[in-house]
């Protein structure tokens, strides 16, 4: 398993060992003390989620308020995914930033999103399924959007699908009505980095 840190600081790739045989594949997709090592601190897993979605649905970007946030494992065990990392922490060098990975069923990477980060993916097949652990439980109250379209952000997302053909976005109300990334920060809705930096510092850490 290699962790790979991502242009937005706090976001890695992970891509795991796989185990193949006549039988199929066996591979680890977390491993606690690598991930530690990696990224400072333990992953402490609160909810894990699953979401199905037909090609073309574009779901985020999505963040929390910290304290205490809400840090996300994810991965994509069948179909295709573009997975955007967007840095929205208010003083951070790189905020606006963003970053992606493919997450797939043939290489299995998945990617870490630490606290003050925003998440984002697009389905590229039909049936595409992620999964994702969360460090804390869903809140309605502390969960916020931008909207994933934002020119000011430009994310650069696919247009054809896995197998070739045009890809029709399709957002929920919710994340269609988002606000832009210079009206969330005038609002104050987004993190600060500096709040940010200290809750993380706070993780406890085994390093086994």
């Amino acid at each position: 398993m290699t962790y790979r840190e991502l242009a937005v600081p706090g976001a890695w790739e992970i891509t795991p060992t796989q185990h193949g045989d006549a039988r199929g594949t066996f591979l680890e997709y977390f491993h606690g003390a690598s991930f530690a090592q990696a990224t400072g601190h333990d992953f402490g897993l609160a909810q894990a989620n699953c979401s199905v979605s037909a090609s073309g649905v574009l779901r985020g970007i999505h963040f929390a308020d910290v304290p205490p946030g809400q840090a996300k494992y994810v991965t994509c065990p069948k179909g295709a995914v573009l997975d955007v990392v967007v840095d929205l922490r208010v003083g951070s060098p790189t905020f606006g930033t963003w970053d992606s990975v493919l997450l797939d069923d043939v290489d299995r990477r998945a990617i870490y999103l630490a606290e003050g980060l925003g998440h984002a993916f697009l389905s590229l097949e039909d049936d595409s399924t992620v999964m994702y652990l969360c460090s804390t439980p869903y809140a309605p109250g502390r969960e916020h959007g931008v909207h994933p379209l934002d020119a000011d952000l430009g994310i650069t997302w696919p247009t054809t699908a896995r197998d070739g053909s045009p890809l029709t976005l399709r957002l929920s109300d919710k994340d269609a009505t988002a606000p832009s990334l210079a009206d969330a920060l005038t609002s104050g809705l987004l993190p600060r980095a500096d709040e940010v930096a200290a809750f993380v510092s706070s993780l406890p850490s085994t390093r086994l």
